[in-house]
């Protein structure tokens, strides 16, 4: 077992389209959808000589230090003790998987597989993780814990970060409460846990006329939100929106070779 410290990427996910396709008699919702890996990272130095854990970067206000973060209890998987540093370069409270590519990235560095068991235990820990373990673009169905890999494609795609975040766990409960609505599936990226996530927090709807208003183009929902994507360098467009409090990034996807060689 090596010493020595290391620095790793930990890629950020975007989720295309979002089907949800029922729920388990335990209450996990099931869903069918298409996430990717984006260029967009977190940085994790993983020093196994130490045991706390700090967040720094820009996006590292709000992101808890203690057991409850993912990657803490990633190494616990494991009886592992490390100094982690978590360099934030992903919004965190968006939707984009910044604490599950962490919580991958540190299973990884433990030593976890990608098979369909590891996959399974992973999906416990958190939804989105099993997906970050394996990167790249892929199908994802079950609770999150089935993964087929899809042919990379590369695009390009400007994220809207509004200065509010939604609860995922509320925009569950949410979409149960109004009998499981779906979006209408015409093709191109859709999302059903949107009328849910607006819901929880109607500010959503704002921010998604701002967006369209100065794009010109209607955004997609990442997940359960709070970010808003449209295909495409548009930061121009909507520069304005960060000054209304908003982050705006131009990102790419990358195929799962990038985004699992994590060495930094």
């Amino acid at each position: 077992m090596s010493t020595a410290a290391v620095t790793l990427r930990a890629h950020a996910k975007l989720t295309l389209s979002l089907q949800m396709t029922g729920v388990r008699a335990d209450g996990f919702h099931l869903l069918d959808a298409e996430m990717v890996s984006l260029d967009l990272h977190d940085r994790l130095t993983i020093d196994p000589s130490g045991d706390e854990l700090q967040a720094t970067g820009p996006y590292a206000d709000g992101v808890p230090t203690d057991g409850s973060n993912l990657v803490a209890r990633a190494l616990d998987l494991y009886d592992r003790r490390a100094r982690v540093t978590i360099d934030k370069r992903i919004p965190h409270g968006g939707g984009l998987g910044g604490g599950s590519t962490d919580a991958a990235t540190a299973l990884a560095w433990c030593g976890h597989g990608t098979n369909n068991e590891a996959l399974v235990a992973a999906s416990r820990l958190g939804a989105d993780i099993a997906f970050c373990l394996v990167g790249g673009r892929a199908r994802v169905g079950g609770i999150g814990e089935q993964i087929e890999p899809l042919p990379h494609v590369a695009r390009t795609f400007t994220l809207v970060i509004p200065p509010l975040a939604v609860s995922t766990p509320a925009a569950y409960r949410a979409w149960d409460d109004l009998g499981g609505p779906t979006a209408t599936h015409t093709g191109g990226d859709v999302n059903d846990l949107e009328a849910a996530a607006v819901v929880v927090e109607p500010r959503l709807a704002t921010w998604k006329a701002r967006i369209a208003e100065l794009a010109g183009v209607q955004p997609t929902l990442a997940g359960s939100g709070a970010t808003w994507f449209i295909e495409g360098e548009r930061e121009k467009a909507l520069a304005d929106l960060v000054d209304e409090g908003a982050s705006v990034l131009v990102t790419s996807t990358v195929d799962a070779a990038t985004a699992t060689n994590a060495d930094a």
